[in-house]
């Protein structure tokens, strides 16, 4: 199989929640002859549309979509599933003669499958997860940090002592394969292919501007009952692993409780959902070559013409393909 078989050219529509992703990826989509496929780690769930700002059903009529709301939520979903499934779509578009257009704000996703990681099958080692969670309720979560940063440091920085799955998921990859995250994520990188893509970045140089996007995008989802989703989500919070933890559901759970007001939860909402913006920005920065549009200065229309040229300039890149 030809590498551009293999790996075909992609367009990847990313930035921070509220930006304009899906209204972008559907003119592209429309304007080339594309396929959108999810690329965000919680609008992949079934049965929560309105807290993960899944595409509307018009929005979902307007042109081709893939892997929204497909998995139950009951499901875990890791960025090895993803990249699995994504492959095989993204495959099937291009066999077709279409466009794969991957939108979504999970940076992780759009990272994984553009960059080719090659995911260890070593099933995951439950008798040991559960030895690491008994330990962390005996040790506490700093002193299980202070574990892992003798073999990552830099990973170990990153964790929260309140985020105790992820603590937990760290020292089991350690102990069960003798090597740091770090080590385990190059070897994973190791003959990787990456995949030719052109991305398009959404981002307001003016943070006030997206941050009232942000905000009429929450009291929209008021109006569209977001509190009886979750509802659904806090009387599921057992089951609904995933989503129990999401911005978009977590904020309500005080309210549920009878500890706080709804207005209070919805303002924690706003306030959760601009600072989620911000770690978005600081991810999708360290992403080589992205086109950055600035949706304050920018309109779609522009943006898909930059986009669409930057991607027939990508296929005269490689010999022997066209558009």
């Amino acid at each position: 199989m030809a590498e551009h078989e293999a790996r075909p050219a992609i367009i990847a529509v990313c930035g921070p929640t509220a930006s304009g992703k899906t209204e972008l990826a559907i003119r592209i989509a429309q304007a080339i002859g594309g396929e959108i496929v999810c690329a965000d780690s919680m609008q992949i769930y079934s049965r929560l549309a309105v807290g993960t700002a899944r595409p509307t059903p018009q929005e979902l009529a307007a042109a081709p979509h893939h892997l929204y709301g497909t998995v139950p939520p009951e499901r875990g979903y890791s960025v090895s599933d993803y990249v699995t499934d994504a492959k095989k779509i993204v495959l099937d578009i291009s066999a077709r003669g279409n466009v794969p257009v991957l939108c979504g704000g999970t940076g992780l996703y759009l990272r994984a499958f553009v960059s080719g990681v090659q995911f260890s099958e070593a099933p995951t080692d439950l008798a040991l997860r559960e030895e690491i969670r008994l330990e962390l309720e005996r040790r506490g979560a700093q002193e299980m940090i202070e574990e892992i940063a003798n073999s990552d440091p830099e990973l170990a920085g990153t964790l929260h002592p309140n985020n105790r799955k992820r603590i937990v998921r760290t020292l089991e990859l350690i102990r069960a394969n003798g090597q740091s995250v770090r080590e385990l994520n190059e070897a994973s990188m190791r003959g990787a292919q990456s995949c030719p893509c052109v991305t398009a970045v959404l981002y307001s140089e003016d943070r006030a501007y997206l941050y009232g996007r942000i905000e009429q995008r929450v009291d929209k989802m008021m109006r569209q009952n977001l509190l009886d989703e979750a509802r659904l989500v806090y009387d599921n919070r057992d089951r609904y692993k995933t989503a129990a933890q999401a911005i978009g559901y977590k904020e309500f759970f005080p309210y549920f409780e009878g500890t706080k007001c709804l207005a209070d939860c919805v303002n924690d909402l706003k306030q959760a959902t601009r600072r989620y913006a911000k770690r978005q920005l600081t991810w999708f920065r360290r992403e080589p070559d992205a086109l950055w549009f600035d949706i304050r200065k920018t309109g779609c229309p522009q943006i898909v013409e930059t986009v669409l040229e930057k991607y027939k300039q990508l296929f005269q890149k490689q010999e022997g393909v066209s558009p």
